[in-house]
This record gives C-alpha cells, sequence and structure tokens, in this order.
C-alpha cells in the first residue's frame, strides 16, 4: 500500500494519494467544486463546437449568396494549389487519394467490429454503431440538401462523383480510424501512436483531394469535422477512460479505472466528510466483487492513530450494471422477488450503509459502518466500513464445528432479522478466531420471501460442505434448524440460486453436495421457481427486438459505408 509522507507524495507503491487540504471535518461551501468534479474536457468542447460549425457552413451554403461566397474563395485555394502541380508529384498524390478508397474502409471497420466482440466490450460496441451510424448519416443527409457541385474554374484530376460538400472519402476516412483509435487501442502512448498515424492518413488523403481538385477546402474541412471530431467528442462523452478503459487483461467489468485523480479526490472527501486522514489506498479483493470497485484504506483520526478500514467504490457503471442484471434475470428466470433497480448511485449506497447498520443492530457478525462519502454527486461515492484484519476466506480456513455453528448461526440471525443477505459465496464469509463473518451486503433485502430465506440457508450449508462434509453440516443444523427447514431449502435450490463463485467451486470438487443434503434431509417435491408473467414476456419480446434491431443496425452499416 502506498504511504503518504508529509510532502505528500508516496513513498512506496504506485498508488498515488494526495493530502487532504485541512485536518477534519469541513462542509464545502456553495459554489465550492466536488472532489472530483465532473468536467467535459476542453478538447470534447471544441470539437462539438467545431462540427456544429460545419453544420452552419452546411446551412449556408444551401443560400445562393453563401453558396457564391464560400465557393469564390475555395476556388481562388484551388487555382493556388493547381500552379504548383508537377508530373512527378501528380503520380504520387493520385496514388496517395486511394487511402480512402472503399476496400480498405471496410477492412478497418469490420476488423474493429471482431475485435470489440471478441474482447466483450459491449458498451464500446453499441456506442460504436451508433456513432457510426449518426454519423454516415448526418454526413448523407448534409450532402443532400447542399446539393454542392464539384469544384468549377480549375482543372480536376482525379475521379469523384456525387455532391461535394462534405468530403465524402475524407468524412468516412476518418470515422472509421478514429473510431478504431478510441475503441480497440488503450489510452496512453499507444493510442498517441495510432493518432499520430491517423493524422498522418487523413492529412495526406485530405492534401491530396485538394491537390487534384475533386474537393473543395471547405468539404476537406467539413468532412474531418463530422466524420473526425464529432464521433471523437461523443467517444469522450459516452466511453471515458476512466470508466470504460480500452483494455485487453482480464479485469472485472465493474472496477473503474483508479487514476491519480480519482485517489485523491477519495483522500480528500475521507478528510472533509468522516474526519478521517487517508494515508494509502489500494485495490483489494478485486477477483472476489463484481459490483463495485473495493479498495483497502490506510486512515488516522484526531487521536493520532492509524487503522486499515475497507471502501467500496460506485459509480453510474455500477448502477446500470444492476439494472441490467436484474432485467435479464427476470427474462431468464421469472422475477423470483419483489424488488426494484436503484433509481440514483446515492440510493445505492445509502442502502448499503443502512444494511451494514441493520446487521449491525441485529447482532450480525458483519463490518461496523463508518458511513459513506461523496465523490462526484450522484456519480461517485465510496461507501466505508470495518476492514476485517488476520480473517481469511472460508475455502483457505480450517474449518471445525465451531466454524461451522457460527456460519449456521448467521443464517438463523438473519431469519430472526427479517433479513436475507442473497449472495452467501465463499468469497463473502471470512474466517477469524474460529468464528465466520459475513461481509458485502449490498444485495440483502428486508423482508425477504420465505423462498429466498431458504436459499440462504442452503448456500450456508453448501460453502460449510465445501471445506469439510455434507454430514457434519447437516448434523450441525439440526442444531439450529429443523429437519423440515433443511428439507425445504434444498427443494428450493437450483444451480440458478447459486452464485457464480459457489457453482464453479461444487463443480470444481467433484462431489455432489446439493444431492447429499437432499439425501439426508426428508424428500420433499422442488419448490417451483420459473416465475411467469405478462411482464416476463414483455421484457422478453423486448429484449429480442433489441437484438433483431442490432443485426438490422450493422446491417445498414455495412451499406451505409460503401455509399460515404
Amino acid at each position: 500500500m502506498a504511504t503518504l509522507p508529509s510532502g505528500g507524495e508516496p513513498t512506496s507503491g504506485i498508488i498515488p494519494v494526495v493530502a487532504a487540504t485541512g485536518p477534519g471535518r469541513r462542509r464545502r461551501p456553495s459554489g465550492e467544486p466536488p472532489p472530483l468534479p465532473h468536467r467535459i474536457e476542453r478538447g470534447t468542447v471544441a470539437s462539438l463546437a467545431s462540427a456544429g460549425a460545419a453544420l452552419l457552413l452546411g446551412a449556408i451554403l444551401t443560400t445562393g449568396p453563401g453558396l457564391r461566397a464560400v465557393t469564390a474563395v475555395d476556388v481562388t485555394l484551388l487555382q493556388g494549389m493547381a500552379r504548383l502541380r508537377v508530373d512527378a508529384v501528380t503520380e504520387i498524390v493520385e496514388t496517395a487519394a486511394a487511402l480512402g478508397s472503399e476496400p480498405a474502409l471496410r477492412i478497418v471497420a469490420w476488423v474493429t467490429l471482431v475485435v470489440l466482440v471478441v474482447a466483450r466490450r459491449w458498451r464500446h460496441l453499441v456506442v460504436y454503431v451508433l456513432v457510426t451510424l449518426a454519423t454516415t448519416l448526418t454526413v448523407l443527409g448534409l450532402r443532400l440538401a447542399v446539393g454542392r457541385p464539384r469544384p468549377v474554374g480549375v482543372t480536376r484530376l482525379g475521379d469523384w462523383e456525387g455532391y461535394a460538400f462534405p468530403s465524402r472519402p475524407v468524412a468516412a476516412t476518418t470515422l472509421v480510424l478514429v473510431a478504431a483509435a478510441f475503441t480497440v487501442v488503450p489510452a496512453g502512448r499507444r493510442r498517441t501512436q495510432a493518432a499520430m498515424v491517423l493524422l498522418v492518413v487523413v492529412g495526406v488523403l485530405s492534401v491530396s483531394r485538394l491537390y487534384l481538385a475533386v474537393d473543395h477546402p471547405s468539404d476537406v474541412l467539413a468532412g474531418l469535422a463530422l466524420g473526425g471530431l464529432l464521433p471523437l467528442a461523443m467517444f469522450r462523452l459516452l466511453t471515458p477512460d476512466d470508466v470504460f478503459p480500452v483494455t485487453y487483461r482480464r479485469t472485472g467489468g465493474a472496477h473503474l479505472e483508479l487514476s491519480p485523480a480519482r485517489y485523491a479526490a477519495i483522500g480528500r472527501a475521507m478528510t472533509q466528510q468522516l474526519g478521517l486522514t487517508v494515508q494509502g489506498i489500494e485495490p483489494f479483493g478485486l477477483a472476489g466483487s463484481a459490483g463495485s470497485t473495493p479498495l483497502r484504506l490506510l486512515v488516522s483520526d484526531d487521536s493520532g492513530g492509524s487503522r486499515e478500514l475497507f471502501g467500496k467504490l460506485y459509480a453510474v457503471t455500477h448502477l446500470r450494471s444492476d439494472r441490467w442484471y436484474k432485467l435479464m434475470r427476470t427474462v431468464l428466470y421469472g422475477r423470483l422477488e419483489d424488488e426494484k433497480p436503484f433509481s440514483t448511485v446515492r440510493r445505492l449506497v445509502e442502502y448499503e450503509d443502512h444494511m451494514l447498520r441493520l446487521l449491525r443492530d441485529a447482532g450480525l457478525p458483519s463490518p461496523e459502518p463508518h458511513g459513506f462519502v461523496e465523490i462526484t454527486p450522484e456519480r461517485e461515492y465510496v461507501v466505508v466500513m470495518e476492514f476485517f484484519a488476520g480473517a481469511t476466506e472460508v475455502g483457505a480456513a480450517s474449518v471445525g464445528e465451531p466454524e461451522i455453528d457460527s456460519g449456521l448461526r448467521i443464517v438463523r440471525r438473519l431469519w430472526e432479522a427479517g433479513v436475507a443477505h442473497r449472495d452467501i459465496k465463499p468469497s463473502n464469509l471470512l474466517v477469524r478466531e474460529h468464528e465466520l463473518l459475513l461481509i458485502d451486503v449490498a444485495f440483502a433485502t428486508v423482508r425477504p420471501t420465505p423462498w429466498r430465506q431458504a436459499v440462504d440457508l442452503a448456500n450456508m450449508m453448501l460453502c460449510l460442505a465445501l471445506v469439510s462434509s455434507p454430514e457434519l453440516v447437516y448434523q450441525r443444523a439440526l442444531r439450529q434448524f429443523a429437519a423440515d427447514d433443511i428439507a425445504e431449502a434444498f427443494a428450493a435450490s437450483r444451480s440458478v440460486t447459486l452464485p457464480t463463485q459457489l457453482r464453479n467451486q461444487i463443480k470444481a470438487d467433484g462431489r455432489d453436495l446439493p444431492g447429499s443434503f437432499r439425501r439426508l434431509a426428508p424428500s420433499r417435491e422442488p419448490v417451483a421457481i420459473q416465475l411467469w408473467s405478462l411482464r416476463r414476456v414483455g421484457l422478453a419480446l423486448s429484449v429480442l427486438l433489441g437484438v433483431l434491431l442490432t443485426f438490422i443496425l450493422l446491417a445498414a452499416y455495412a451499406e451505409l459505408l460503401s455509399l460515404t
């Protein structure tokens, strides 16, 4: 973990932590920006402004006086370039003009799509298709609306077709290359290198078309703005690198890119909102987290003592993931419980903080809550809680009767408190001093259905059986639950009710653990969980329609690519 000396720079590790502006809690005055303001980069604003200028120029060209004035300037510039023509250079330029050819663009475009599908970067894929279609349709619509002829008063040397404004080859080439750079190439040095190649290719193509006098200068500039700057701005807005990084490492899709600015903002927010000075931050337990970015925090308070806390960074991306998860689960298995997606990130973190306090008050061995801090209003928050130092995941610890009894007692207390955890799996069960500890209560629910309570018991018994035996777990369970409770638990349990980690570990174990518990418990008919409703049918049809629409858009994209 990086530590923070008096100078404000970390002395070890690679985690940049910046000291807070002042000691103790502090109310942020009105008008002062939050720890991590949500700002639109100046380059993005400039790109949008340039695209707007191209559209404005198109509107001007639809008028007679505007068309004559702009064309007079364009033709003067082209005539000046025509006087510089040399036969040897002309042959090279005619070859360079082929950079915007249709076959080359098709190859780059479809390779980009394939890479996105193989890498499973669905957000980039959707934005790539939508931005490309929107830009292409804008260019085609503007060409038809303006209807500008090719340059007159200067000898044209190259091939051309259709209207001139904006330049079709320049717009298409820039669009395809910018889209590939922002969806396939990781940010940093590699993308900078790709941008240099892009500038060279587009620059050579633009100059070639002006040298050959097949486009006006204003046609080329409009093609660059609409085909390059507009998509660039949209990718920066819809797929920012700090939230949707382009990476080929196998990382959790929910984990945010922990940039120096984000680390510094967390440090400031912890000090100003909780009165805790952050000395070090590091990612922790990423493999077991699919719905947030987990952090280990080294903090000190006013007393001068240091301790470790655990934090979960939530952002808008996690909210969207939660919504998609619940939608797809409803489509696949029906609406198993009465739950709804969270409306905002703030509501999500408020709920988890509330559940931590509820479980603490109910006597559950769960982390002590320390509140949450706001990083960016309505966009990013960190829930802060106790860090169980010295605890080991249940799969890596020695488990005997005391640990088994402790785990079963957790479920009993959950039942008595009227709460279901809903995500009992090995990574959420820690062992410390012969006691099981329960973490990650973000999915917990109050007043759950009897079915969900039964599934919690089954999942707990399966976790314990992985590190012992079904017979021992069953015998210890009879001390706290009736045999009918256990029979109900495994009658309600299916593969789809098991968290992914638990299901994979049972498969790797090789023993038929669910079957062993069903043979030990009294016989009971399986509890049906395939619930059908008009809502589920409607959602399923909507998903199918969305998939069909995606294929239609891809087919339309292929056709439009040949036109641009």
